[in-house]
């Protein structure tokens, strides 16, 4: 429910209605695709029926109904265990890895120890596919261990550099 999370992530500092929450969601991730409004309402919808949002407010100055919706403590709590959860290592798991970075840096979270824990999760995989690597003959399974293990260490690179430009951001850098 990475999106849901991120939703989350972005009404943690205040209530706001769905054009708000895509308008942010789409800033704050210029190179994902951007999300459709449907998707947005979709997800408010599961959220607030799962009690980790609430409608606070419905207004309608002029133009169309806009509904303001706020966490929840559910919400707050569900947002901190995704924060603190790191992801699988493997493949597609990149767009979590920096959705999580990016919503722990917009809520002052500690996002250098997410990084750390989810870089000690990708070594122990790659160590794993390393490991099967060695024992396997079969070509087609080593071709398809390659290609896992060449995304592992471009999300590797991808930890290392985003721990820096974090580390970084710490000693006054924006």
């Amino acid at each position: 429910m990475s999106i849901g999370h991120v939703l989350l992530g972005v009404l943690a500092a205040g209530p706001a209605h769905g054009y708000d929450l895509k308008r942010e969601h789409d800033s704050r991730f210029p190179s994902a695709k951007p999300l459709a409004y449907g998707q947005v309402y979709s997800t408010l919808a599961r959220l607030e029926r799962d009690g980790l949002v609430e409608m606070v407010e419905t207004s309608q100055d002029g133009g169309p109904e806009r509904t303001t919706y706020a966490v929840t403590s559910a919400g707050e709590k569900s947002l901190t265990g995704w924060l603190d959860e790191a992801e699988e290592a493997g493949p597609y798991a990149a767009d979590d890895l920096v959705r999580k970075t990016v919503t722990s840096l917009h809520l002052g979270a500690d996002a250098s120890d997410f990084l750390r824990r989810q870089r000690a999760v990708h070594l122990a995989r790659m160590r794993e596919l390393v490991a099967l690597q060695a024992k396997t003959a079969d070509t087609d399974e080593q071709i398809a261990v390659d290609h896992t293990i060449s995304h592992l260490d471009a999300d590797l690179r991808w930890l290392e550099t985003a721990a820096a430009r974090v580390a970084a951001r710490g000693k006054g850098r924006s």
